[in-house]
């Protein structure tokens, strides 16, 4: 802990277990590249250090949300192009063709803007065609697939590579998820007839142990990569925890009967009670929503209960039961004595909201 013996809170992110993580999906479906989802922090995991970790691990691409996000995935050093999923307003795609960075597409306006960018700069653009068959946030509807190859095929500077989809309800709606699967196949099918597609993904971390679909050749891996399987699974086991989130105990206290513990005393004490108070709050990303839900933090061997709410730079323990406790113990606040599931659970949310809140102000460890 000598590096982190200064620091109020820290993640400590395991490098190994991420790539542990990676060949549990490889070997379960070897036949299919890989592209390790990095937005949002790599799922709170910190870009920068993920994509140099994983760069050499024979991967195709790095998945982000914005031009941004790729310009980091660069920056860093990779040789693994960054596939931004999402749509792009028309002041991003010169970056985007001037960088050669992957990009989605979801419609004929945005493959004129492209093209023409393509020509201005003599460069070919490769992009993915994203199929709405379902999730109703962005891409091409099945209705709009007849012709829509042939119509691409005429842009002179376009390279159209791949066709992705998402699954709206994989760990929910087990019919519905099958009849995306079937109209992924048919568009599949249909631009196949005019277009060179050697890339070819639908299955994200929800559904890649429990779903086939035939034409597919890449899996997009988020949670899963992450150490956290969204749907049961043999293989679920097999994943690693790949993040833990510390804070120290700042400071000690007894605090006597009927006393109230952070703001508007929704927590009163019943007896005198020894509370431990601790570096991180809603500001780092433990959420307020934990507030008074039984939410607890391991802390010398034991588990200590949170008291009231949860402020933005603190939070209160109850460690009356816990000897020996002094300033600057560690506490293991999400882990593996406190893992993701449970601080979902009592949160009312879902599990990416738990992760991806860790705030910048958190520093991340890493080690392998």
């Amino acid at each position: 802990m000598e590096q982190t013996a200064t620091y109020r809170a820290w993640a400590e992110v395991d490098t190994e277990a991420m790539k542990h993580n990676l060949n549990v999906v490889r070997r379960v479906m070897p036949d299919h590249s890989r592209m390790p989802i990095v937005k949002a922090e790599a799922y709170g995991h910190g870009i920068e250090g993920v994509v140099k970790a994983l760069d050499n691990e024979d991967i195709r691409f790095f998945g982000v949300a914005t031009p941004s996000e790729a310009a980091r995935v660069q920056a860093a050093g990779c040789r693994t192009c960054p596939f931004i999923l999402g749509p792009c307003f028309p002041a991003e795609r010169e970056m985007i063709v001037q960088n050669g960075w992957r990009a989605a597409l979801s419609g004929l306006d945005e493959a004129e803007h492209f093209n023409s960018l393509g020509k201005l700069y003599n460069k070919k653009v490769n992009l993915h065609i994203n199929v709405d068959t379902g999730m109703g946030r962005a891409g091409v509807l099945p209705c709009d697939m007849p012709g829509l190859g042939e119509r691409l095929k005429q842009f002179e500077y376009l390279n159209v590579e791949g066709i992705y989809s998402h699954l709206s309800a994989a760990s929910q709606d087990i019919a519905f998820t099958h009849r995306q699967i079937r109209a992924y196949e048919a568009a599949v099918r249909e631009l196949s007839v005019s277009l060179d597609l050697p890339y070819r993904h639908l299955c994200s971390s929800a559904a890649v142990f429990n779903y086939k679909a035939p034409s597919t050749n890449m899996v997009r891996l988020g949670r899963i990569l992450y150490g956290y399987s969204p749907m049961p699974s043999p293989h679920n086991r097999e994943l690693r925890n790949t993040l833990t989130l510390y804070s120290r105990v700042t400071l000690l206290r007894t605090l006597p009967s009927d006393h109230g513990v952070s703001y508007n005393h929704t927590y009163i004490t019943d007896g005198p009670t020894r509370v431990a108070t601790i570096g991180l709050g809603f500001g780092d990303g433990y959420l307020h929503y934990l507030s008074n839900t039984g939410a607890r933090v391991y802390l010398n061997g034991e588990y200590c209960p949170v008291l009231g709410r949860v402020t933005m730079d603190q939070i209160m323990v109850d460690v009356t039961h816990v000897s020996g406790v002094q300033a600057g113990d560690v506490a293991e606040i999400l882990g593996p004595n406190v893992p993701w599931a449970e601080l979902t659970s009592r949160a009312k949310t879902i599990p990416s909201n738990i992760i991806t809140s860790i705030s910048g102000r958190v520093p991340r460890v890493y080690k392998s």
